[in-house]
C-alpha cells in the first residue's frame, strides 16, 4: 500500500469517526417549548441526573427561572456542560456549566457556550449543549 493510499485510508477513517460522533450528537432527544417570548430546546443527554433534568425543565418552562440564566431575550442563548462534570454536583452548581446569551444566532450561542465550558472544565469529556434559547418565531 503506497503513501497516498494510506493517507486516503487514514482520511476516510477520520471522516467516519467524525460522522459517527456527529450522528451520536444528533441522536440525543430534545424537548422543545415556548417560554414567554422564547423558543427553548432542552437536549436530554443521558449523563444528566434526575435533579439536573428537573432543574433544566424548570428553566425551560418557567419565565422567572429562565431569566436567571438568560438575562436578555433579544438574541440567542445556549448552555453547555461537560458530561463528566454535569450541572449540579453535591448540591452546588458546577463552574464549567456555562450559559451565555445575547448572541446573534444559534450557532454563535452554541459555539460561545461550548468554548467557555471547555475552557473551564477539569474533566476529560468535552462539553455539549444542553439548553438553547431563541426568540420565538
Amino acid at each position: 500500500m503506497g503513501l497516498n493510499s494510506m493517507t486516503r485510508a487514514g482520511g476516510a477513517a477520520a471522516l467516519l469517526v467524525l460522522a459517527a460522533g456527529f450522528a451520536q450528537a444528533q441522536s440525543v432527544p430534545v424537548e422543545t417549548g415556548v417560554n414567554g417570548g422564547s423558543a427553548v430546546s432542552l437536549h436530554l443527554h443521558p449523563f444528566l441526573t434526575p435533579e439536573e433534568l428537573t432543574t433544566l425543565r424548570l428553566v425551560a418552562s418557567n419565565d422567572q427561572a429562565l431569566s436567571l440564566f438568560v438575562t436578555s431575550r433579544s438574541g440567542h442563548a445556549a448552555m453547555a456542560m461537560s458530561p463528566d462534570e454535569g450541572f449540579v454536583r453535591n448540591g452546588s452548581p458546577v463552574p464549567s456549566a456555562v450559559a451565555l446569551g445575547d448572541l446573534p444566532d444559534a450557532a454563535a450561542a452554541r459555539t460561545a457556550a461550548l468554548a467557555e465550558c471547555d475552557k473551564l472544565r477539569k474533566a476529560k469529556a468535552p462539553c455539549v449543549v444542553v439548553l438553547e434559547v431563541a426568540p420565538s418565531p
